[in-house]
């Protein structure tokens, strides 16, 4: 692990914390990271934030959106510095980290860390792969970078926290920039002080709602997170000004996007050490604040041996903060079918897999037989409860019972080899409908040896080209 940084003079230990300093102290931080002295835990968790964003890129690659936006990415043109994933050709890093972004959050599969309460690898990693094709960076380094865009991205999170997301920002969006930002800085070697410079651009191009969700624009805004943290980084490189308090500043990002800032909560160190070991990876195909009713639902219906006739009606207890995000009561389709705890929950009810991707589709959405399911699912939300994440599913049978399961999705997995395996299948069954199984096999390999690949131009050649079933959508 990195060395110990001292807070910035301007902060004090008790009392009202000042945020004087806060932005440089977290570019110190970010440019300290090394490889070398990462615990071995780390580089395994980024292997698998890597390999699962290859899964859900490669399966939105070709999403309506992404078709969209690749097509204006070839009518603007661009010099073929890095791959668009799935489309055949390369374009500039900033096109190719849009494209790419928006690609794999396109399916709402990609991992989430709720210390920000957003998604953390799909603003990381399209950045970081066009630059480091560009560049010819290795692996190493690659891994190095993705832990500072991390680890940053979730210290600005904890600072703005709850009232930034409450707001009305998305934080995948907003604090992404930082992340993409601060990540590409260390890919490309800046010190401390350029990267506070690019953190100070990143702030001021930090933008996206939450009032988006259910639209294309949610997927847009990861695009635009890891494009335009790519653009600080590679701007504060030519020597173009920012503050270097952008996010403390009057003013500043603090100030405009949230009713609250604490800057110690930005130094405090998180449990265990690393934001990077809360990460949490999705095993449904819909918003993560849905996963927890999903899970509890599917407990009571297995453990007691229900059938779908046998539930007179369901209340859904979440926390208030899901109305924001996930609690559309009538999804009209796909979509915003992956925003609905009620049509959730009725998936869940009927026993229908909620972690394949075309069950979250149109025609699901417009079932009758599923809307009237939907019709017994009441979703109640509760004002002290502050976690998304949790829930409780309370079933009423017809015969009378009233039973109630709890569960929490926001709590990490520690055993990083059934982790491991849990993502590869998930990698084979996502990818296996749109590249060949040996193709699928040499990714797998390569993100084994991610540490000692020179560069990553056998990952950028195989992601390439067009998936076997380019019109499967």
């Amino acid at each position: 692990m990195m060395a110990s940084i001292s807070p910035s003079p301007g902060f004090v230990a008790s009392g009202k914390p000042r945020a004087d300093g806060l932005t440089a102290a977290l570019a110190e931080r970010a440019a300290a990271w090394r490889h070398e002295a990462l615990p071995e835990d780390a580089r395994e968790l980024v292997r698998q934030c890597l390999l699962d964003w290859v899964a859900v890129c490669v399966a939105g690659a070709h999403e309506p959106l992404t078709r969209m936006l690749a097509e204006e990415c070839r009518e603007q043109g661009g010099h073929p510095q890095a791959t668009v994933v799935g489309q055949g050709f390369a374009t500039s890093c900033r096109q190719a980290a849009l494209v790419n972004g928006a690609a794999a959050h396109a399916l709402d599969f990609d991992d989430v860390n709720m210390s920000f309460s957003g998604h953390p690898s799909v603003v990381l990693v399209p950045a970081l792969l066009a630059l480091a094709e560009a560049r010819g960076a290795s692996g190493a380094e690659f891994i190095a970078a993705f832990v500072a865009g991390y680890e940053t991205m979730c210290r600005i999170g904890a600072a703005v926290s709850p009232g930034h997301y409450a707001a009305g920002f998305h934080a995948t969006a907003t604090i992404g920039t930082f992340g993409s930002a601060a990540a590409c800085s260390h890919l490309l070697g800046l010190g401390a002080a350029d990267t506070a410079v690019a953190l100070g651009i990143a702030a001021t191009e930090a933008s996206g709602l939450k009032s988006m969700f259910g639209t294309m624009c949610k997927p847009l805004h990861a695009g635009r997170a890891a494009a335009d943290g790519l653009m600080a980084a590679q701007l504060a490189t030519r020597g173009f000004t920012s503050r270097s308090d952008a996010i403390e500043a009057i003013q500043g990002f603090a100030a405009t996007h949230g009713p609250d800032l604490d800057p110690d909560a930005a130094l405090r160190d998180p449990p265990g050490g690393l934001y990077l070991r809360q990460n949490l990876f999705k095993y449904h195909a819909a918003c993560y604040g849905t996963h927890a009713a999903i899970e509890a639902a599917r407990h009571l219906m297995d453990h007691h041996g229900l059938k779908v006739t046998d539930v007179e009606r369901v209340a859904v207890h979440v926390s208030a903060v899901s109305d924001g995000v996930c609690n559309i009561s009538e999804p009209r389709d796909g979509l915003e079918a992956k925003f609905s705890l009620r049509h959730a929950v009725a998936m869940a009810l009927c026993g229908i897999d909620t972690a394949a991707l075309e069950n979250f589709s149109d025609e699901r959405a417009a079932d009758p037989e599923l809307a009237l399911v939907r019709e017994r699912v009441r979703v109640q939300l509760h004002a002290e409860c502050s976690e998304i994440t949790q829930a409780e599913v309370v079933v009423k049978t017809r015969d009378g019972a009233t039973l109630r399961h709890r569960y929490d999705a926001g709590v990490p997995e520690t055993d990083l080899a059934a982790q491991k395996a849990r993502l590869v299948r998930k990698f084979r069954a996502m990818a296996a409908p749109a590249i060949s199984s040996e193709v699928c096999e040499q990714l797998l390999e390569i993100v084994e040896r991610l540490d000692e690949l020179p560069d990553l131009s056998p990952m950028a050649g195989l992601l390439s080209g067009v998936p076997l079933d380019a019109t499967r959508h």
